[in-house]
């Protein structure tokens, strides 16, 4: 038993084995293939991961090559994109419809159909798709336009809106930063405040899409966006915006999409206290090129790694992008798409030396410019902006405010015209808040008083700077866009107001029955400012002003005569058909049938149906003491703060007095003498104390010429503001001493006697309030009057009746009211928000109510701003009141009503409210003289 058990051992031992040979085997066999696999499917996931790597980087580089522009199929969509749900469609019925096509030449009569934020059909809409909304059960809206005219939405090519917010407070100051001069990578966007109240202010003066540029402290600035201003239900700035570019969340997005626009704000200017990048930064223009320079180069660099990358990518030299990735720098990529021709650059530029500069700068290194901008200078300089690189851009420009500072003196009125005549196009353009963007369609309608073509005029605020923003295919025309915007006269003439404006088919005015009168239907028939416009250029924007002086005219074909009351009581017209005026040493010696008079008469004027009215009064500006606002050394300067420490011994207890400071010759002071401002009251500049002011002409050559003071004394001048370093209590304060004290000057001693008026520069009916009280209080206690005055006034609305009870008259200096300030705020808008205007709600209480005008600039308009008041009345006010606001009520205000003498002024071809109308002569009864401009 033993010896076989021991023969059976081999055996088992070789089964053993196999078996453990077997199990390896199988082992090893089964590794081996779970390695393979793993190993082939590592390799499937590896090249399929390069094949997306590969297909990200080619649509990448297609992408940034790619020309931005509108989508394929755009013009065949059948709702807005920005459509909001529950909209009704629009049926527009009986209009005379500007569609901006055929070169803005295109006027339809009929009727406009809004439908899903599209207009639908405009002239003739077909029955059927009035039928087809029906059968939809879709509840038609239908307005009747009565024949009004109907334009596009307001476009607005340079804004601050949102970022630069009204109110004015440091909480949403978002304009400018001043972390450097070269900032390509900040957004507008990223400081769009949705509470400013100048969206609803736009609105109503039909503006519906701004580009919302950052502002003027840097060499660039930053990214500009698109934005349309009505609310949106989410409430955000990104709901707001129109077409932002696909980046503006990042890189991470279907490249295979069409490019949209991107927008950008660029700054060339001069040094300049208070503004742009030489006061930030403390630089020059050499700076500023070298700055541009070196960013520009920058760009380029990183743009040609870009371009070299994309090549080895598109000619499948993968071999050599192995491991590496698109090379992006996220702080400069705008500036790279600059290179690339994919941003609207808007490039803030006045003087010929300023745009070619940025002219150079282009060609150095091929980027086109979309718009420059304020470019006061480019109508003197149109064969250099056409050697830009790209093509010519449109030139944005302001109507008439000019020579705040020493870029902008040379700028002209004429430059629209001028510019359109060289075939360059020109927008018109807010700067908000600069110029309230509630009166856009404002500076057209004034280019084209100036001499630029109706149709251009309307352009130059809808489709060109649509076009210029990259946005022609979707606003600015009626056929594509959703904007409209009813007027309630022709949008050219004075005081055309919005009686509905939609956006996106929305209506956005809300007030129900807040009546507009309707005015002219028609284009006004402007005058000729041909030899204006020739010396203009002949002179490089100064032009010589001085009128010619004569004793003796006859005036002919004179539609109305009016002229002062006795005492200046008030104005009257003296004749409704004039016919013939004649005139000798500065009086008018025959009304009527004058050919007796004829023999002798030198000169004859035809006025052509025009009319001769009182010579205007302006207030509110420093007119005379300043020349160029932001240069020091051309005006008088400020006086020095009562309460900001000591006075300098020297000047005693004595009040600065304007006559003191007065220069004539200006060209503000001799622009507004032919606008029809025949004297000017001026005060000192200051704070709290300000001074004495003046009253003298503007067409006097020097203080020495007989006459040229009229009133060397007219009113004391002080203000109270919450916007002063000292607190209003104290202020209030300082005035109580002042009046209930003793001694100080005569003029502060006249005030006590109730000879003087007391001007109070006060925005706030809180302070007002409290100035009436004060008022009270020293009556009270002296038996005496206080004559005062209200000086802007911005919410005297609030207690119109307790100022008319005190006896306080009121100067309006902002007759377009505008909430700039917290003290502002509660302003009374007027038609379309409001009923009622300030000017309108302060005379119905019986208020000595007067216009005043704050920009020194402005104030050859005066009669433009009266005008609109008289216009937007709705019969409340008639002419002879209206004249009276810029004349004997605004004297009456600062008490020398009784002094001022019967200067007229002569207007060729309409009246003095109307856009018709040029000053062709003043008849200065103060100089003893006719002083002519033909």
């Amino acid at each position: 038993m033993g010896s076989s058990l021991l023969a059976a051992r081999p055996p088992l031992r070789r089964q053993a084995h196999l078996v453990l040979l077997t199990i390896t085997l199988v082992l090893f066999i089964l590794f081996h293939s779970s390695t393979l696999t793993f190993l082939s499917s590592a390799f499937s996931q590896s090249d399929s991961y390069e094949r997306v790597r590969r297909s990200e980087i080619l649509s990448k580089c297609a992408y940034i090559h790619a020309k931005p522009g509108p989508p394929p199929h755009f013009h065949a969509r059948t709702q807005n994109d920005r459509y909001t749900e529950n909209t009704k469609p629009v049926l527009v019925r009986n209009a005379t419809i500007w569609t901006a096509a055929n070169d803005g030449h295109e006027v339809l009569t009929g009727d406009l159909l809004m439908h899903r934020g599209l207009v639908k059909a405009i002239g003739d809409v077909p029955l059927s798709m009035i039928q087809q909304l029906e059968l939809e059960n879709v509840n038609l809206e239908i307005v009747d336009a009565h024949g009004a005219w109907v334009t596009p939405g307001i476009v607005d090519l340079h804004s601050h809106i949102g970022v630069g917010s009204a109110p004015e407070l440091d909480g949403a100051d978002d304009t400018n930063s001043y972390k450097a001069s070269i900032l390509p990578w900040l957004r507008s966007i990223d400081g769009l405040n949705t509470h400013d109240a100048s969206y609803e202010l736009a609105i109503a003066g039909g503006v519906t899409t701004a580009q919302i540029l950052p502002g003027s402290a840097d060499n660039i600035g930053g990214q500009a966006f698109i934005m349309k201003l009505r609310p949106t239900a989410e409430r955000s700035p990104s709901s707001m915006l129109l077409e932002p570019p696909y980046t503006l969340n990042g890189s991470h997005f279907d490249h295979s999409l069409t490019p949209r626009w991107r927008h950008m704000k660029h700054v060339v200017s001069p040094s300049l206290p208070r503004e742009n990048p030489s006061s930030a930064y403390g630089i020059t223009r050499l700076d500023s090129g070298w700055n541009f320079r070196a960013a520009y180069d920058h760009a380029r660099k990183l743009r040609d790694v870009q371009d070299a990358f994309c090549a080895k990518a598109e000619s499948n030299s993968w071999d050599d992008l192995a491991g590496k990735t698109f090379p992006e720098d996220l702080q400069w990529e705008s500036l790279v798409d600059v290179l690339r021709g994919r941003v609207k650059l808007a490039v803030h530029c006045y003087e010929a030396v300023d745009l070619d500069g940025i002219v150079r700068l282009t060609n150095e290194f091929e980027f086109p410019v979309a718009s420059f901008h304020h470019a006061g200078e480019t109508y003197l300089v149109p064969k250099l902006l056409k050697k830009t690189w790209g093509g010519t851009p449109a030139i944005a420009l302001f109507a008439s405010n000019f020579r705040k500072k020493r870029e902008a003196y040379r700028g002209s009125e004429f430059a629209p015209s001028v510019l359109t005549e060289h075939g360059i196009d020109v927008v018109m353009k807010s700067d908000h808040p600069v110029v309230n963007s509630r009166y856009l369609l404002h500076e057209a309608a004034q280019a084209h008083y100036y001499g630029l073509d109706p149709a251009l005029a309307l352009l130059s605020v809808t489709y060109t700077p649509a076009t210029a923003m990259g946005m022609g295919h979707r606003i600015g025309m009626l056929k594509p866009g959703p904007d409209i915007v009813i007027w309630s006269s022709h949008p050219l003439s004075l005081a055309s107001t919005p009686t509905q404006v939609y956006i996106d088919g929305i209506s956005q005015l809300s007030l129900p029955n807040c009546h507009v009168a309707k005015g002219h239907t028609t284009p006004p028939r402007t005058p000729n400012f041909d030899s204006e416009k020739v010396a203009a250029v002949a002179y490089e924007g100064i032009p010589p002003l001085e009128p010619r002086s004569v004793k003796g005219v006859l005036f002919v074909n004179v539609s109305g005569l009016y002229m002062r009351g006795v005492d200046s009581s008030g104005v009257m017209r003296v004749s409704e058909q004039a016919g013939s005026v004649r005139v000798e040493d500065g009086q008018v010696v025959c009304v009527g049938q004058c050919s007796d008079f004829a023999e002798g008469v030198v000169d004859i004027v035809d006025l052509e149906g025009g009319t001769i009215t009182p010579g205007l009064t302006t207030f509110g500006a420093p007119l005379g003491l300043v020349e160029i606002r932001l240069e020091p050394s051309t005006n008088d300067g400020r006086v020095h703060d009562l309460l900001d420490g000591d006075l300098p011994a020297v000047l005693g207890d004595k009040v600065m007095r304007a006559q003191d400071g007065l220069m004539f010759g200006g060209q503000n002071l001799l622009l507004a003498y032919r606008g029809g401002v025949t004297t000017a009251i001026t005060a000192p500049s200051g704070t709290f104390l300000q001074g004495v002011s003046t009253a003298f002409s503007p067409g006097a050559a020097h203080a020495r010429v007989e006459n040229a003071i009229i009133v060397d004394k007219v009113a004391l001048h002080l203000g109270v503001s919450m916007s002063s370093k000292i607190g209003v209590s104290t202020q209030v304060a300082a005035l109580r001493n002042m009046l209930f004290g003793e001694g100080g000057d005569e003029v502060l001693r006249s005030v006590r006697k109730g000879k003087t008026t007391l001007v109070v520069d006060v925005e706030s009916a809180d302070i007002m309030a409290t100035l009436l009280r004060l008022k009270d209080e020293y009556e009270a206690h002296s038996a005496r009057e206080l004559r005062m005055t209200f000086a802007g006034a911005t919410e005297a609305h609030l207690l119109a009746h307790e100022i008319a009870k005190a006896g306080v008259s009121v100067i309006v200096t902002q007759s377009k009211p505008y909430p700039s300030t917290w003290e502002q705020r509660r302003i009374l808008a007027g038609p379309p928000i409001t009923h009622e205007s300030l000017v309108t709600a302060l005379f119905k209480a019986g208020v000595n109510v007067a216009i005043g005008v704050v920009d020194e600039h402005n104030v050859r308009h005066t009669r433009f701003e009266v005008g609109w008041s008289l216009l937007t009345s709705n019969g409340t006010i008639d002419r002879t009141t209206a004249l009276a606001l810029a004349t004997t009520n605004l004297e009456k205000a600062l008490g020398v009503q009784r002094e001022m003498p019967q200067d007229l002024v002569a207007y060729r071809g309409g009246d003095v409210f109307e856009f018709e109308a040029k000053v062709v002569g003043v008849i200065s009864e103060t100089l003893g003289r006719t002083d002519l401009f033909v």
